[in-house]
């Protein structure tokens, strides 16, 4: 059985619970997935399974080495923009050309969802890593100054992985444990419970959790 799905971020909203509380969820289209290649721990050292996110891409937009990977499914599939490996458990492995869809996952599971933040540019240390700064008081010319990044004498160099400004998010990030709120199979919608990294239109992973 596979484990995990590709879907993309679709946004957030709210759920009403038979108890009458609002539950924030963010809303992921999971799927439909076909199964591209199948790898296994005889040949490979490893079972898994690579899918691929089926939606609509342009023939001329899919390279000569990509197009023959498509092709070795043996069953013509279309090419797809995104691909993604994922564990499977148990005896029952999908073969090439079957399809992955939500009905994986159930109403009372537990997720791990992988994404990639939103990029935030060229950032500061207070925004970037959160720095107390100094006082604002006229006259200090401390105010966001990132203070002392290393000795004089002895090393004389920054030492490595100093926190400074620079480039922030885009970056991959998993978060794990997210319930799973509702499903609907018939539009292949995920709704769980909590926030997704990333941002509306982004990609993403959902995994079972293993914790």
């Amino acid at each position: 059985m596979v484990n995990g799905l590709i879907g993309k971020k679709v946004g957030m909203t709210q759920l009403l619970q038979d108890d009458g509380t609002v539950v924030p969820v963010t809303v992921i289209q999971a799927g439909p997935c076909v199964v591209v290649q199948k790898k296994t721990a005889q040949k490979d050292g490893y079972d898994a399974v690579q899918l691929g996110f089926v939606e609509f891409i342009k023939p001329k937009n899919v390279n000569r080495p990509m197009t023959g990977h498509f092709k070795k499914t043996g069953n013509g599939a279309a090419p797809v923009r995104i691909l993604r490996e994922t564990s499977v458990a148990g005896d029952e492995s999908p073969n090439t050309g079957d399809k992955v869809l939500v009905d994986i996952f159930n109403g009372a599971e537990y997720v791990d969802i992988i994404g990639t933040s939103k990029g935030r540019g060229f950032a500061g240390l207070i925004k970037r890593h959160h720095f107390r700064g100094g006082r604002a008081s006229h006259g200090s010319m401390f105010h966001r100054a990132p203070g002392s990044i290393g000795a004089s004498a002895y090393p004389s160099r920054v030492i490595k992985g100093m926190r400074m400004a620079g480039h922030m998010g885009h970056e991959r990030v998993t978060v794990r444990n997210l319930r799973v709120a509702r499903i609907d199979q018939d539009n292949n919608l995920l709704f769980v419970h909590g926030a997704v990294p990333g941002p509306a239109g982004g990609y993403v992973v959902i995994e079972k959790t293993g914790r």
